[in-house]
């Protein structure tokens, strides 16, 4: 029921057949529909309300409607309702609290602070303790079994004997390391040109660059051209480079299969692009393939070309490596023996020379 505004005197409420036109608030299905009813009853409008209660028009107007989201925070909101309700001379905490129950809040009151007793925390300390120990335990027992079951038993080689050269660091007679001339420095760097100690050259190579002679039968003995060297591109098998004079390279995935006496496989594998297997000195079995163009073969580090056939005896390839090796011996024989002369021709014309300028008068 409406409040009394005092807008009727008492006597006209005294009769029995008074009869209040005003709707009652209490009536209303919601806030807003009351709100609204009392409103209209009134004959005023929204502006003239606004203009009184000092609230915009679209936040009453969302009062009306019971447009809740449309309202700022719940603070203010409570204070439009009040004040509209003074407005239409309403109860105002009636209508407060119909606010309340129509629009809840929705945010989370602050919860006072919680903690655990000192005495909780001393109960129950053994006992995450021994449960941080059980899974520290676990988490070891764990690994060491993973390390134990992915552990490969060592198998035994295919190979019946090793040759007693393949655990040899070199042969008698062969040089681990051989030096030769510097090298020129690519064409794409700024390195400077070699310096030369004068007279140096001469007893690195055994040819004097001042004599023309010398330097000619140099250029005619090592006229040859040199092959493309040897370029480990994955895994070598087989004998050390020092005890080898024969290499065999994958130049694409390839079937390799090292025979010896009657059928014994000595090296038999599948070798990937860059792969290559170093064939011991001396060793007689066959190279057996399954595609010859497949493989190369480098003869002393130099390229020899790709291997003759699918099957190949390896006695024919270390034999074409030590002849290539005798004739490199012997075309430095034959420098130094170009050398050697032109040493003696210039310390005959020295020995020439020195008479005549014993007798030559002095001016």
């Amino acid at each position: 029921m409406a409040l009394d505004t005092g807008a009727h005197p008492d006597e006209f409420r005294a009769q029995p057949q008074w009869k209040d036109t005003t709707p009652s608030i209490d009536d209303a299905p919601t806030l807003g529909a009351g709100l609204r009813a009392m409103r209209e009853a009134s004959g005023r409008s929204l502006i003239e309300y606004s203009v009184q209660t000092r609230v915009h028009t679209r936040l009453l107007r969302a009062l009306e409607e019971g447009d809740f989201s449309a309202l700022p925070s719940r603070v203010f909101s409570i204070g439009y309702v009040r004040a509209y309700a003074n407005a239409l001379g309403l109860d105002e905490q009636s209508c407060v609290e119909r606010f309340k129950r129509e629009s809840p809040d929705s945010s989370v009151p602050l919860q006072a602070p919680i903690g655990i007793a000192f005495e909780d925390v001393r109960r129950y300390s053994p006992r995450l303790i021994g449960g941080v120990i059980a899974i520290a335990l676990a988490v070891v027992a764990w690994n060491v079994f993973q390390r134990v079951s992915l552990k490969h038993t060592a198998a035994p080689s295919d190979i019946a004997e090793v040759p007693k050269t393949w655990a040899q660091a070199r042969l008698p007679g062969q040089n681990i390391l051989d030096v030769g001339a510097p090298l020129p420095a690519p064409a794409d760097q700024t390195t400077p040109a070699l310096y030369i100690t004068p007279g140096l050259e001469a007893q690195l190579t055994g040819v004097d660059p001042a004599d023309p002679a010398a330097v000619a039968a140099a250029a005619a003995v090592n006229a040859g051209p040199v092959q493309a060297a040897f370029n480990p591109r994955g895994t070598v098998y087989g004998a050390p480079a020092t005890a080898s004079q024969v290499v065999i390279q994958a130049k694409k995935a390839g079937l390799l299969v090292i025979t010896q006496g009657e059928g014994q496989a000595l090296f038999a594998r599948q070798l990937v692009a860059g792969e290559a297997w170093r064939a011991p000195v001396g060793l007689s079995a066959t190279v057996d393939v399954s595609e010859p163009a497949a493989f190369d073969v480098y003869l002393n580090g130099e390229y020899g070309g790709p291997l003759p056939a699918k099957v190949s005896p390896l006695s024919q390839l270390n034999a074409r490596a030590a002849a290539l090796a005798r004739q490199t011996a012997a075309q430095a024989e034959a420098v130094q023996a170009a050398a050697a002369r032109a040493a003696a021709a210039r310390a005959a014309a020295v020995a020439q020379a020195a008479p005549a300028a014993a007798v030559t008068p002095p001016q």
